[in-house]
């Protein structure tokens, strides 16, 4: 028995990535609808009527328009969108936080896909927090790097007609859309400064966040962040620790293009107590739509 599932916003950058992952499985039956009726209310429904799991890439309010379109209909959703991520009856959709995540994103009925730049933030820093190295009400910065497809259509178009600069730095008014999932699910009491960027380059993600440790008050050190880190990611998942030893390669944020891992590296100055944390990703696979095929399959395997 095939599990059927439908991509609502299929003609998308994040839909079409999960498509093309999926349409080749013996184990998955896309339901599909008429592009022309995409937008087609009662189209729509029909096809959610006849998914197991529908898989949302929407905008956020057509993404809780869909969600009540479908709610008498039994379906299980995933939602990439940012609409749903801080929602406590939603599934957070990063099963590597801990094993309870796993299995509750197993169960669910609502998942909500991690953004891009907070799975790399939120990897490096809960099992930070939780084992008490970095306090919640620490001054935190986040600096980081994407490719300009995170930007969809309008931007890649950019980028396609050479319009765009080779780099820049955006949303420096502090209302990203990614800083509550980050806050809720690293543990924060306060706000990080959040500094995101885009290099030219189409996919792959660096997410850096600088600590100075003798600030942190909680005697941590290169090694221990490292320690602490290995142990939480050494159950399984798809993230990774890198080894310690390796403090002046370079890190480039597209290694793991075209897969759905994240690598995390402890770089730093033992002497002088200052470390970077840093979270290598696709910015299509583990922050987007590898994340959504990671989620429905936990789903489906319940």
């Amino acid at each position: 028995m095939t599990t059927k599932v439908f991509i609502d916003g299929e003609a998308g950058t994040t839909g079409l990535q999960i498509r093309d992952r999926l349409i080749s499985r013996s184990d998955i039956t896309l339901v599909q609808i008429d592009p022309a009726l995409r937008k087609d209310d009662a189209a729509r429904k029909e096809a959610f009527a006849a998914a197991d799991v529908a898989i949302l890439c929407l905008p956020d309010d057509a993404a809780r328009a869909a969600v009540a379109l479908s709610a008498d209909l039994g379906v299980r959703i995933i939602d990439a969108s940012t609409a749903h991520r801080v929602n406590p009856d939603w599934a957070f959709g990063l099963p590597e936080l801990s094993p309870a995540q796993a299995e509750r994103i197993k169960s669910a009925r609502y998942v909500a896909n991690p953004g891009c730049y907070s799975t790399g933030a939120i990897a490096l820093l809960a099992p930070l927090v939780a084992k008490g190295l970095v306090p919640a009400d620490a001054s935190i910065t986040i600096n980081a790097v994407s490719g300009y497809t995170g930007g969809g259509k309008a931007l890649i178009a950019e980028y396609d007609a050479g319009t765009a600069p080779a780099h820049f730095v955006y949303a420096t008014g502090q209302k990203h859309k990614h800083l509550p999932e980050i806050v809720e699910y690293v543990g924060l009491s306060g706000l990080p400064i959040f500094v995101p960027s885009v290099g030219n380059f189409a996919q792959g993600m660096a997410v850096q966040i600088p600590l100075h440790l003798d600030s942190l008050g909680t005697g941590a050190t290169l090694e221990s962040l490292h320690a602490a880190l290995t142990a939480h990611y050494a159950g399984g998942g798809n993230i990774r620790v890198c080894p310690i030893e390796d403090q002046d390669s370079r890190i480039d944020p597209t290694a793991l293009n075209d897969t759905n891992l994240l690598e995390i590296h402890v770089r730093g100055d033992a002497e002088t107590g200052r470390a970077v944390l840093i979270a290598v990703l696709d910015n299509l696979g583990k922050g987007a739509s590898g994340a959504a095929v990671q989620n429905l399959d936990l789903m489906i395997s319940a």
